[in-house]
């Protein structure tokens, strides 16, 4: 008899699960303020019910924008308390001052102090029981992979990386011919024929093929996986395991397959999803140029004494459908920086001046490119242009590279929010692997999730 399965979380589950108890302790605490302290403030009745409603909505967004749905931020103490308190902080003085929907302000100050800090503690004792209770090894979801020998290391650290809670404890090869490849010290290799009593004895949740070869995929195998999956075990594809965990395609596993990922996301041709983001982008340019004409004066200041050298600088990329344009930016480098030819910019590249990492760090260097926006050149969001030096070096290593460019390339994008300076060959793949996703799963909520973690990225001075 099967064992009783230990608990788990999904990630989609744990941010799930992180919404639900933040908005019902907080609802919690403000109904026990009200009941023992009898504040009008905090009053949750029936005709005042859109007031939680639009708080629960600022909280939402600003915990977007503080990282607070982040699972690595989530699970870590210091982490918590820092997303935590500018979340609420937020939240809290734009729901007091937001007019008419709001409740009018208290005439004695005592009352909003109450109010935050009620806030804030019944979150941060929430979020710290998660931290040392649910975020623990104890909840963690044991996998068994069916793969080849020499791919079991790769296979292993792509997915544990993401999540160090989905454990791959074991394996079956599925190598037609015994290999004798080296593989990681705690992956134990288990024999076909154990496959159902390892399962059981090991509360397995999750068994994930990865085989590219249906030679290894025996009759025994394939019979001991019909009785797993009839008794309820859950048995995976690879390629679908890895783009729900990391949000990314993997380019470099499935080859020439690729092509079966095709079509991408409806929304690249959804004339109504189009013609939103064409007004957004006006929109979004018109206010960039003038948060851009508002710094040129302290950018030309500044240039004068640190920079010394011209204030923009123009430079070929790659568009959509591979056409090439000039891309605007405020100059970050010192001149003649690739005197010697092109080379990849790295991040503490010593050709950007002290003055370009501020820039760069607050992506203000950018602002210039709403230009581009508006030329038609490019997008806010979408993969970002490369030059056609490296599209072609990289389009001649990775097949699929050139397909990044069926999109105009943006400002920001799922790579740049996901994935640090792209600074090597090795890099451009991984990046490439979240452009391709993005194109996959291009939609309004995907659209949101970019511009609230650039949005992060500014704030926390992350730019690169």
């Amino acid at each position: 008899m099967q064992t009783k399965k230990r608990m788990h979380f999904e990630i989609s589950e744990r941010k799930l699960l992180l919404r639900l108890f933040d908005i019902g302790f907080i609802l919690l605490a403000l109904y026990l303020m009200d009941k023992f302290f009898y504040y009008p403030y905090f009053n949750l009745n029936n005709e005042n019910y859109f007031r939680p409603l639009l708080f629960i909505v600022y909280l939402s967004g600003f915990g977007a924008i503080f990282e607070m749905y982040n699972l690595q931020v989530a699970s870590n103490q210091f982490q918590i308390l820092q997303s935590v308190v500018l979340t609420v902080t937020t939240t809290a003085l734009v729901y007091l001052f937001t007019p008419v929907l709001s409740p009018e302000l208290p005439k004695q100050r005592l009352v909003i102090l109450i109010f935050y800090f009620t806030i804030l503690g019944s979150l941060l004792i929430w979020r710290f029981f998660y931290v040392f209770f649910l975020a623990t090894h104890r909840f963690s979801q044991n996998v068994i992979l069916i793969c080849n020998k020499d791919q079991v290391k790769e296979l292993v650290v792509g997915l544990e990386n993401v999540d160090p809670h989905y454990k791959i404890i074991g394996f079956v090869s599925s190598d037609f011919l015994d290999k004798k490849e080296p593989v990681l010290n705690y992956i134990k290799e288990i024999e076909k024929k154990d496959l159902v009593a390892f399962v059981s004895k090991n509360n397995v949740s999750e068994i994930v093929i990865a085989s590219q070869k249906t030679k290894g995929i025996t009759a025994d195998l394939y019979q001991q996986l019909l009785h797993l999956l009839e008794s309820g075990n859950i048995i995976r594809e690879y390629t679908q395991v890895y783009e729900n965990k990391t949000q990314r395609i993997p380019v470099q596993y499935i080859s020439r397959d690729f092509y079966r990922f095709f079509p991408f996301s409806r929304s690249n041709n959804n004339k109504l999803y189009l013609l939103v983001v064409t007004v957004l982008e006006l929109v979004f340019s018109f206010v960039g140029l003038c948060a851009c004409a508002v710094f040129i004066p302290l950018i030309f200041i500044a240039n004068i004494f640190w920079n010394k050298g011209s204030l923009f600088y123009t430079q070929e990329r790659v568009g959509k459908y591979g056409k090439v344009f000039e891309i605007y930016k405020f100059r970050t480098m010192t001149e003649n920086s690739e005197s010697n030819g092109a080379v990849f910019a790295t991040s503490n590249d010593k050709r950007i001046t002290p003055f370009g990492k501020l820039m760069r760090k607050t992506r203000i260097d950018e602002l210039p490119q709403f230009i581009n926006v508006l030329k038609g050149d490019m997008a806010v969001i979408g993969p970002r242009p490369e030059r056609p030096f490296f599209v072609k070096e990289i389009a001649d290593i990775m097949p699929f590279y050139e397909t990044r460019h069926v999109i105009k390339p943006g400002l920001t994008g799922w790579a740049q929010v996901n994935y640090s300076y792209g600074e090597s060959i090795e890099e451009s793949l991984i990046k490439l692997q979240y452009d391709l996703y993005y194109i996959k799963h291009r939609s309004v909520f995907l659209d949101l999730s970019i511009t609230f973690r650039t949005i992060t990225t500014v704030l926390f001075y992350r730019g690169q």
